[in-house]
């Protein structure tokens, strides 16, 4: 494999498919954790990182505070973190959760420590809750959670298939980059993630590999080497 020991992003509309906001598809999310497990037996080290899209987004929150409609995301996210610990561990693939705000009911709290040995034992290690502070999105606590355990890089899965000059939903002409500076990214203000977590991955070079995840199998193309989607570095 190109890469040992990497961090998955899943975005949170992502497992919900076709479905309306606040579900879960069960038929996504078993082929993604298919692939994890498929990733694990070759020898991957994964971080994992679910957004909350498809329960609670801040701009929903629009007659609310930002910290209190922050928090609500954190969350979703830890919603989502639990429906893929139990499609994983279904499976056969050993996890552990760990959250970034303390439910020691539920989850570990967030140890780096903790979470590397884990990863050195062939667990995948589930990061919920992002970074623990409202601003910020999950790219943001994506990225710092990679550059804490010393990921080789973040494969950002999305439902688009790589990073545009403009939405290709909206524009038919857009343009498809292969490969992107983080500089050039910035610059441009394009929005494939949060420019706050391009920063953090351009100060700790670590490479971002952004695909499509309506096609789980994409997760160990990346990790063999092959050249999909975009590439930022």
């Amino acid at each position: 494999m190109k890469f040992k020991r990497v961090l998955l992003k899943v975005s949170g509309e992502a497992i919900s498919g076709e479905k309306s906001e606040g579900i879960i598809d069960e038929e996504i999310l078993g082929n993604i954790c298919a692939n994890i497990k498929k990733a694990v037996e070759k020898g991957a080290q994964i971080g994992l990182v679910i957004g909350g899209g498809n329960i609670w987004r801040g701009r929903y929150g629009k007659k609310m505070d930002r910290t209190t409609s922050d928090h609500m995301g954190m969350l979703a996210t830890i919603i989502n973190a639990l429906a893929f610990q139990t499609a994983l561990e279904e499976i056969g693939v050993e996890t552990r959760l760990q959250t970034s705000i303390e439910m020691r009911q539920i989850a570990e709290p967030y140890i780096r420590r903790r979470a590397v040995r884990h990863l050195e034992k062939g667990r995948v290690v589930i990061f919920a809750g992002g970074t623990g502070n409202p601003f910020f999105t999950t790219d943001t606590g994506a990225a710092l959670r990679a550059a804490e355990i010393d990921a080789e890089a973040i494969l950002l899965a999305k439902n688009v298939d790589g990073v545009y000059d403009s939405d290709p939903r909206e524009n038919p002409n857009a343009k498809k980059y292969d490969r992107i500076s983080y500089e050039e990214m910035i610059e441009k203000k394009l929005r494939a993630l949060d420019l706050t977590a391009a920063s953090l991955c351009m100060d700790n070079n670590i490479p971002i590999h952004v695909f499509e995840i309506a096609k789980p199998e994409n997760i160990l193309k990346v990790l063999d080497g092959e050249d999909i989607g975009t590439i930022i570095e």
